[in-house]
Order: C-alpha cells, then structure tokens, then sequence
C-alpha cells in the first residue's frame, strides 16, 4: 500500500486529516484491471472517531476500524496499529525529521517526502 503523508500544526486534532489522506493516496499501477487506490479498511485510534470521518470512509467503500469514544475497545486494534508507529519511528531516523528546523512549510514537507521516499525505497529493495 502506498504512503500518504501531510503536513500540520501541533495544536490541530489529527481526525481532521483522515479523509484528505485517503483521498491523495495515488493509483497502484501494474497490476491487470482497474487501478487500485484505495485501502479496503482504515485502523485508527479514537482521536479519529467522528461521524464525519465514520461516513465519508462509508461514502468511499472504506470499512472503518474506529473505536468507539469513551470504551477500551481499541485495546485489540493495536495488533495493526503498530504499522503505523513503525512507520512514524522510522521517519524520526531522519535527524531533519525528528527535530524540525525549518521554519518554512514547503521545505519540511519536501524532507518528509523525501523520507517516505527513502523508507519505500528500502522496503521494496528488502522484497526482492
């Protein structure tokens, strides 16, 4: 699955972002039939749980995985969840993304960018 990645401050709610991440992950090409684009399901944690995301993923043939707000039912969620904590402790190997010091917004998404690039790269070298 490709990765999709945005740029925000630090005092804005991360459940704004979902469906904007969704919508620019990009066409899987090379396989035979209908370019694939979208993912099948979306795990995540209660910070995205609203009926806004709830339905848009609904909108877009996505089955959610959002736990409920004010249960522990996202206790068994963390099984694929870890994915995207790896993902997260692997971009910090970059010192430019681990501590940010730049002041412009476009130059650190072009390292961000670069980063997921890079951790691509290094996964589709490991397959073969």
């Amino acid at each position: 699955m490709p990765l999709s990645c945005t740029l925000s401050g630090a005092n804005r709610p991360d459940g704004q972002f979902l469906v904007g991440l969704i919508d620019a992950i990009p066409k899987i090409k090379g396989k035979p039939g209908r370019p694939v684009f979208r993912p099948g399901a979306v795990v995540a944690d209660k910070a995205y749980t609203s009926r806004r995301n709830r339905m848009a993923l609904g909108v877009r043939g996505i089955e959610a995985w959002l736990p409920e707000r004010g249960t522990d039912q996202d206790r068994p969620l963390g099984v694929f969840r870890w994915v995207v904590e790896r993902t997260i402790a692997w971009l910090h190997q970059f010192r430019r993304l681990r501590v940010r010091y730049e002041r412009r917004d476009d130059i650190h998404q072009a390292f961000l960018t670069i980063g997921c690039v890079l951790i691509c790269h290094r996964c589709l070298a490991a397959s073969f």
